[in-house]
């Protein structure tokens, strides 16, 4: 079976179709591969996912793509059967981790480029890593290195210990996810070696 793999100029090519068709000006803010994909440190990925801060513009979103054909896939995502999903999740929530702020306060996510309503961020490169770990598949782990080799010295590691220290408070399992980021931390020195 044939992988679908989506890169950036397709994205965008998609978001500037669901732009005219709007009602009203909705946040996107990516995260997972997405995140990375649209800021050039991958060159594709498998699903997209957005991350809609604000409440209403959710629901403008997904009728919307209920009215240009796309059937919900799984339990946040959207497809109309080309082979990608659209995962929109509502408010400050990545898949199960709920972030504790916004997404669309400052220094939570950056700009990345509006159509005439759609403005796209991107999730800030700590709560990127975070939500990754919280799920800690073999391709978040991936992504994660991706990112912070990108990133190189401008990553501050202690930053990223402090802030997933404190989310981490939140979670069912806290040792656990404490484990996922000193695995992380583990395979990036190593790398670096």
């Amino acid at each position: 079976m044939e992988e679908y793999r989506i890169n950036s100029e397709q994205l965008w090519n998609i978001l500037e179709n669901w732009d005219k068709y709007l009602p009203q000006k909705v946040h996107l803010v990516a995260c997972g591969g997405t995140a990375l994909t649209i800021q050039g440190i991958k060159t594709s990925t498998k699903d997209v996912d957005f991350i809609i801060p604000i409440e209403d513009e959710h629901g403008t979103v997904v009728r919307t793509l209920q009215k240009l054909g796309y059937k919900q896939a799984t339990g946040t995502g959207w497809s109309r059967g080309d082979g990608f999903i659209f995962d929109l999740f509502r408010g400050n929530r990545v898949y199960v981790t709920e972030l504790l702020e916004s997404t669309l306060a400052e220094n939570n996510h950056v700009f990345i480029r509006s159509f005439k309503k759609i403005y796209v961020g991107a999730l800030n490169d700590y709560d990127l890593v975070i939500t990754k770990m919280f799920r800690g598949t073999s391709v978040d782990i991936e992504d994660c290195l991706k990112l912070m080799e990108f990133r190189g010295e401008s990553f501050d590691l202690k930053k990223l210990r402090d802030k997933y220290a404190e989310q981490a408070k939140y979670d069912v399992n806290p040792e656990r996810m404490m484990q996922n980021l000193e695995g992380l931390l583990l395979r990036l020195k190593r790398k670096q070696l």
